[in-house]
């Protein structure tokens, strides 16, 4: 089992940045690469970036590129989503996800493990 916990979340003004966390336990974390997702309301979850397992290879999806990073600390076995100039439609769940699959994993159901998830709202 691996267990994931997101915090970072909250309340920010459009323009703002946030950086979520999402803390990695259980079995060896290294062995699993990781995502990030988010869900509006109404919405499919959304797959958002992706990062390997050694964290050298990142990918983001096309829409957040630009405003979105991904990076990982092995050693915290901690995983990080920057979010620069956030807008109103960023406000979301977002959630980590740790898959064993290799490559470019954007599809939620080749992710074995999920976190909670935190809340990040954009509103003035």
């Amino acid at each position: 089992q691996v267990q994931l916990v997101e915090s970072g979340g909250g309340l920010v003004q459009p323009g703002g940045s946030l950086r979520l966390s999402c803390a990695a336990s259980g079995r060896t974390v290294s062995n699993y690469a990781m995502g990030w997702f988010r869900q509006a309301p109404g919405k499919d979850r959304e797959f958002l970036a992706r990062i390997s397992r050694s964290g050298e290879n990142a990918f983001l999806a096309d829409p957040v590129k630009g405003r979105f990073t991904i990076s990982r600390d092995t050693a915290k076995n901690t995983v990080y989503l920057q979010i620069n100039t956030l807008k109103p439609e960023d406000t979301a769940v977002y959630y980590c996800a740790a898959t064993s699959m290799l490559g470019i994993i954007t599809r939620p159901e080749n992710y074995g493990y999920w976190g909670q998830g935190t809340q990040v709202t954009v509103s003035s």
